[in-house]
């Protein structure tokens, strides 16, 4: 499995905001987008999950094992964005469930929503409402959706945000374990984040 992107121009707001960008990624690699506020790093990963057109260039992910051969590449990734995306009036639950049916509709299953909450020890808060929730658990309810479905590809914005020590461990053994298995991940980030084998990718100019 390889991603391969080259020449990537995305416009936001009549401007454009990442000019010829190229970087190739093989199964195993993470990519870490580093780059002040406002250099395109969301921008970045958005475009390369198909929710921003490119203005110039090309995003490709080689065909994966476990899936069909005309799968696009958002089915064949994980986005996790700035926000969490949790209906505050739906139980933890009855969010997961809604993602893991849509999530997994093409891709093959992973764990269960129990299994998932245990991993991120969220367990107890199982049918609690997202909306009682802290920063902190809402985002590893967030996180929980990455182990649900097996995609190869993890697109992460800022995943560490509102996770304590032990929150963080665990994403970091989970992107380990990611990797390990072949899969690939592209993550932005403005704080370090100690994911390997990583390599890093600067928008916006400095050191």
């Amino acid at each position: 499995m390889r991603l391969r992107a080259e020449g990537l121009s995305i416009d936001r707001g009549g401007r454009r905001v990442i000019r010829a960008t190229s970087f190739a990624l093989e199964a195993g690699e993470a990519l870490l987008v580093t780059g002040p506020n406002g250099a395109g790093k969301s921008t970045l990963l958005r475009a390369i999950a198909g929710l921003l057109p490119l203005a110039a260039g090309s995003v490709h992910l080689a065909p994966s094992a476990g899936f069909d051969r005309d799968a696009s590449l958002s089915e064949r990734s994980h986005y996790l964005g700035h926000a969490d995306a949790a209906k505050a009036a739906l139980s933890v639950r009855e969010n997961l469930e809604f993602w893991a049916a849509l999530l997994g509709s093409r891709n093959r299953p992973a764990h269960s929503v129990e299994e998932a909450l245990t991993r991120l020890d969220l367990s107890r808060l199982i049918d609690v409402s997202a909306g009682l929730l802290s920063a902190g658990q809402r985002r590893r309810v967030a996180l929980a959706r990455l182990l649900m479905t097996k995609r190869p590809l993890w697109l992460l914005d800022e995943p560490q945000n509102a996770l304590d020590s032990r929150a963080l461990d665990c994403l970091l053994d989970m992107a380990k374990e990611h990797l390990a298995g072949g899969g690939i991940i592209v993550a932005a980030t403005h704080t370090p984040l100690p994911i390997e084998p990583g390599r890093a990718l600067r928008l916006g100019g400095g050191p």
